[in-house]
């Protein structure tokens, strides 16, 4: 082992940790070496959390007490919420809005089904509890009563609950009566308590409700899996972890138990980070990000070189109104399971695997055909492949589920199978990369593909052949880019507030107080607010819209600047401008405390071959096709597909005519045969390289 001290470099050892439903992935940058490590995801997360640690600072040959920085990314709080299995929470709220969680919108997934059913909303009837106070939009009209909050205080003892949300009407207005309900709670319970003024002080009843009682509802798991995670890495003299969340910031375990929500999605935002951090989008109008691992597939939109962002976002049918990188999700992975309906289709998915026992290819007692078999079977992971370094395949179990799943679907054989399930899921995840593209207004031939996570690039050329996208980047730490993205995020602290007020009859005067209070309690989370950038914003609207869109505001409130720019992005966004009245609804602020992106040397050597293998492929049915290890692919190689490069923690595809070319940094630029102008990434010194710069250096 090396001391800390021993580095060639002054530059901080830094480690991100990326819990996800498979595997769980380390991403270590000591010196300009990135050291990377892929572990199983454990049902208690910081065990695999740590065990990837361990795994990671033994290849690096250093100690886990060298580290300096500890960045992590998990999903308890998302899991809370799918599998619904969070704390028991009541919800105290005003006389009269009991309903309100259970009544929600009228919106209903199609709208033409008779039959729709609503989730059951996270906190059932019998839970939630009435407080005899009023207030508007203008201020306190009847004080809540103490005395009463103590006596609801003995009945929700009774009632043995783990957590409590706190709602009254109006309190992102005037807080008051919710304050005092809140803060009598707390000394009379020994249980987290969420009050909506603190979550979200934003108008609209239904989605502040919700978003207050999921943070409720994760909490509790929240505080218990930080608490162990900071303990287990003290134990080890690890630094204290840092907590990505879903708005793609990092920050410190005690803003975060105190924000439960923030921290859904984590893992997916992390990766639109890392991908936004390596790969630059000059030349194009932007990024489509694609991120397909064990369980899932995350897509979504990198422009300007910075991620695309929503506050208006739903996980399991819960409304959550916190900012969040604009992630969607479809439930197709490599773990997940292909099976047959009862019309006698071929379904993939949602219903995964898992880490345990996993495809029937980890020879860990699946017997169930998933995606990564059907890869397998079609030779894209080859038999001496070692998943994550280290995990050799059992073929055999591979093509007996695949058989299985041929003769239950009346195909001919387990290839014919295997290339069901791989049109399948690619349907189903070109059916998402649409919905951020085409649906929204974007023709993704504009865009370039960056794909990563452990299976994604094995899918990337065919998604990208079906949009007709010419450009797919995959970046190096592609198996791991969630880690990755840990290392190059920042700090981030947010605070919204509802103003309602037209933008003509503004006051500048109350708006500017507003935001100097905003300013105030983003500076006083920020961990150095010396260090601290702090942006201000507006989600305005046209008069009559019931939707908003969020514009930056400079330091001093200007209506005719904030005109231009709000017209500027609903034209963006939707293709026109009017000339109507405009209401500024919001007032946001965000502080920023800006990370170091990590500089990360390629030494590829040019021994790259690694023989050869029968792949088939839907374009050309089954080619002998080279395999390359793509760790040792020298900068300015290229490669005419089709062609297999391997690497411990994922597989790129490059099918027939497609061209790969290696940047400085190891990046691959994958372009179709004819269209090779260029593709992204970062030099070695950094620096970026467009999507139109030249690849024949």
């Amino acid at each position: 082992m090396t001391d800390a001290t021993d580095t060639e470099t002054d530059e901080p050892i830094r480690v991100g940790v990326d819990v996800g439903g498979t595997f769980t992935d380390v991403a270590l940058s000591v010196d300009d070496r990135l050291v990377t490590a892929k572990v199983p995801t454990t049902d208690e997360q910081s065990v695999g959390a740590l065990k990837g640690i361990e795994k990671a600072c033994k290849r690096a040959e250093i100690d886990p007490s060298d580290l300096d920085e500890f960045a992590h990314a998990m999903t308890v709080s998302v899991n809370a919420l799918l599998e619904r299995d969070g704390a028991t929470t009541a919800l105290v709220t005003t006389a009269g809005f009991r309903d309100v969680l259970e009544i929600g919108r009228q919106d209903r997934p199609n709208l033409y089904d008779l039959t729709a059913e609503k989730p059951d909303p996270l906190v059932p009837r019998r839970r939630r509890f009435e407080l005899d106070e009023r207030a508007s939009a203008d201020g306190v009209e009847r004080p809540v009563d103490p005395g009463a909050v103590a006596e609801l205080a003995d009945t929700l003892s009774e009632r043995d609950v783990d957590a409590v949300a706190v709602c009254l009407l109006h309190a992102y207005a005037d807080p008051e009566n919710e304050r005092v309900a809140a803060e009598t709670l707390r000394s009379e319970l020994d249980v987290p308590v969420s009050a909506s003024h603190e979550v979200l002080a934003e108008f609209r009843e239904y989605e502040r409700t919700a978003t207050t009682t999921a943070d409720a509802y994760v909490r509790p798991a929240i505080e218990r899996y930080v608490g162990r995670l900071v303990e287990a890495a003290d134990s080890k003299s690890i630094p204290t972890p840092w907590i990505m969340r879903a708005n793609g910031g990092i920050a410190d375990p005690d803003a975060v138990r105190e924000r439960a929500v923030t921290t859904t999605l984590s893992g997916p935002a992390a990766g639109v980070v890392g991908a936004a951090a390596t790969v630059d989008d000059a030349g194009v109008e932007g990024l489509v990000t694609f991120d397909m691992g064990g369980t899932s597939s995350d897509v979504s939109l990198v422009r300007d070189g910075d991620a695309e962002r929503t506050t208006d976002a739903e996980i399991a049918g819960v409304p959550i109104r916190t900012p969040m990188v604009d992630v969607d999700t479809v439930g197709a992975g490599g773990g997940s399971i292909a099976w047959v309906d009862s019309g006698g289709a071929l379904r993939v998915g949602p219903r995964s695997a898992g880490a345990d026992p996993g495809p029937a290819c980890y020879g860990r007692g699946g017997t169930e055909a998933t995606v990564t078999d059907a890869n397998v079977v079609l030779g894209y992971i080859g038999p001496e492949t070692a998943l994550g370094g280290e995990m050799t395949l059992d073929v055999g179990a591979a093509e007996d589920a695949l058989a299985d799943l041929a003769a239950a679907a009346g195909l001919e054989d387990a290839i014919e199978a295997a290339r069901g399930v791989y049109r399948v899921a690619n349907a189903t995840m070109t059916r998402t990369i649409r919905s951020v593209t085409v649906e929204r207004g974007h023709d993704p031939r504009a865009f370039a593909l960056v794909a990563f996570g452990g299976a994604g690039p094995m899918h990337a050329a065919s998604l990208a052949s079906a949009l007709g996208i010419d450009r797919v980047v995959v970046p190096r730490p592609s198996g791991v880019l969630s880690a990755f993205g840990l290392l190059a995020a920042d700090e981030s602290h947010d605070a919204v507030r509802t103003v309602g007020a037209d933008l003509v009859g503004a006051e500048p005067d109350r708006l500017d107080a507003v935001y100097e209070d905003l300013v105030s309690e983003v500076l006083s989370d920020a961990s150095d607010p010396a260090a601290a950038t702090v942006e201000r914003a507006a989600d305005c609207r046209y008069a009559g819209q019931s939707f908003e869109l969020t514009v930056p505001v400079e330091e001093a409130f200007d209506a005719t600047a904030l005109r231009r720019r709000f017209e500027a992005a609903h034209e963006r966004a939707y293709g026109y401008a009017m000339d109507e009245g405009i209401e500024v609804v919001n007032l946001r602020a965000t502080a920023t405390v800006e990370g170091t992106e990590p500089v990360v040397r390629h030494d590829g050597d040019g021994g790259t071959s690694l023989g050869s293998r029968v792949a088939h492929f839907p374009e050309t049915g089954a080619r002998e096709t080279a395999v390359y290890d793509r760790d040792r692919l020298a900068p300015g190689t290229t490669i005419a597909g089709p062609a297999i490069l391997e690497q411990a923690e994922s597989t790129t595809v490059l099918p027939p005519a497609w061209n790969g070319d290696t940047l400085e940094d190891g990046t691959l630029v994958m372009t179709r045969q004819g269209e090779r102008n260029g593709g992204g990434g970062r030099r070695a010194d950094g620096t970026a390289a467009g999507i139109e710069g030249d690849l024949d250096r």
